[in-house]
């Protein structure tokens, strides 16, 4: 997979413009959260296998950090995917599932009925090597620091040698401001989805957030026209699903 870099002048948004984007592809388009999901995680697994397995998954250990929200989600279907192309998949969330949102709830139980490994403890120690850390702690709701399990999560991937692929934005990190908490992801790479948050560039983040990527979720390009956004966005995905920022 050669992931192509974006030839188009791509804009950044605000948190006001992130949730109407949300709200619009749900609302006005009937996109829903399962659908943009569903994408988000098939995205990340393919960044996944291509930049950091070597093309192929199979017999490597994969640790998933996955939080209760949407960006969880993601981390699950991920999960889930890279699970299905022969990878050892350990999952370690940070509450039981009935603390879940409905989408996420969903997708953890999905990876139940498939025996997957899933711990709420850091006292499981994964068998053997680690080939990568996908980071599905916080996405752009982030408010404060990361604290509990979250916060014990960040701070044993960033110990890890293994590099680290967060979704969207790495945990610890303000994608609105740019703000980084303690503790925060070092990511290796981060794949931002539907288009960068301004955060993703603010001064002094860059060690957070690594190499940057952004992937399609589906979203119209008419949408970013709208009333809330008035954005002018073309088809930046019209040579891949995934392409580089830097």
């Amino acid at each position: 997979m050669d992931i192509p870099g974006c030839e188009e002048n791509v804009p950044f948004l605000t948190k006001d413009q992130m949730v109407e984007v949300d709200r619009a592809m749900i609302e006005d388009y009937g996109i829903e959260l399962l659908q943009m999901m569903e994408n988000a995680g098939r995205n990340l697994a393919h960044l996944a296998r291509h930049r950091f397995l070597s093309g192929d998954p199979r017999g490597k250990l994969v640790v998933i950090l996955a939080g209760t929200g949407g960006n969880g989600g993601g981390a699950l279907v991920c999960a889930r995917r890279l699970y299905n192309y022969g990878a050892n998949v350990s999952v370690h969330i940070t509450k039981t599932i009935d603390k879940f949102s409905p989408a996420a709830a969903h997708q953890l139980d999905i990876l139940q009925r498939m025996h997957v490994p899933i711990s709420i403890s850091l006292d499981s120690k994964p068998p053997m090597s680690i080939a990568l850390i996908i980071d599905g702690l916080v996405g752009y709701s982030l408010s404060g620091a990361p604290r509990g399990e979250a916060a014990a999560l960040i701070q044993w991937a960033n110990q890890h040698e293994a590099p680290i692929l967060s979704l969207d934005a790495p945990s610890g990190v303000d994608a609105a401001s740019g703000r980084v908490f303690d503790p925060a992801i070092e990511a290796s790479a981060t794949l931002t989805l539907a288009l960068p948050k301004e955060g993703l560039r603010a001064k002094g983040v860059s060690q957070n957030v690594g190499e940057l990527y952004l992937a399609d979720i589906s979203v119209p390009p008419s949408l970013y026209g709208g009333a809330g956004l008035d954005l002018s966005v073309g088809p930046l995905f019209y040579r891949s699903d995934i392409v580089r920022l830097w």
